[in-house]
């Protein structure tokens, strides 16, 4: 069994048959009560995401999961392929089980998977990737009154709002998490 105080987020854990992963956590205390937990979660296997509260001192169960590296390979249609790093061997994950993470994996990219009874669940990525900005309109002068941002397109064809003086060439680091810009990297 697994404190509910000790839920934080990327730890998985189980309610009944369903598996579900932390994203967010929040402890609040008001007066002279006890203590709320409030997160929101992710459903493993449906990919659903939804608010639970528990009463400080609760307790959850605990999944029989897995983090194992592997490396992305590439995408072919539905199907997105990886590799062990140490055997080389290779496997396919379908389009569904990735969920959102699949917008944000690039080749090469190296992952840990989520497993559970030999059952792919998910991806774990990095809190931030570097990208290569593969277009973006042309930087106008004048808005420099606060912070004036336009669309670019990553070598990854996802599109993240960039500062105006960014260029077609430029690595920006993206946050996973948010899917926002976070800086530029030389």
């Amino acid at each position: 069994m697994l404190n509910v105080n000790d839920l934080r987020t990327g730890i998985v854990f189980k309610e009944g048959p369903i598996l579900w992963q932390v994203l967010t956590y929040e402890h609040i205390k008001m007066g002279r009560g006890s203590g709320n937990i409030k997160i929101k979660a992710k459903n493993l296997r449906t990919g659903a995401i939804t608010e639970k509260s528990f009463i400080t001192g609760a307790r959850v169960d605990e999944a029989n999961v897995s983090k194992e590296k592997t490396q992305y390979l590439y995408n072919d249609g539905e199907t997105y392929n990886f590799m062990d790093p140490a055997s080389f061997e290779q496997f396919s994950i379908q389009k569904p089980v990735l969920g959102d993470s699949a917008k944000y994996l690039k080749e090469g990219l190296e992952v840990n998977l989520i497993v559970s009874d030999g059952e792919a669940l998910g991806v774990e990525l990095p809190n931030s990737i570097v990208y290569e900005i593969k277009e973006t309109g042309p930087g106008e002068r004048g808005n420099s009154v606060s912070n004036v941002f336009k669309e670019a397109v990553l070598e990854n064809d996802l599109i993240v709002k960039v500062p105006m003086f960014m260029g077609e060439g430029d690595r920006v680091k993206v946050d996973t998490r948010t899917g926002e810009y976070v800086e530029r990297v030389k």
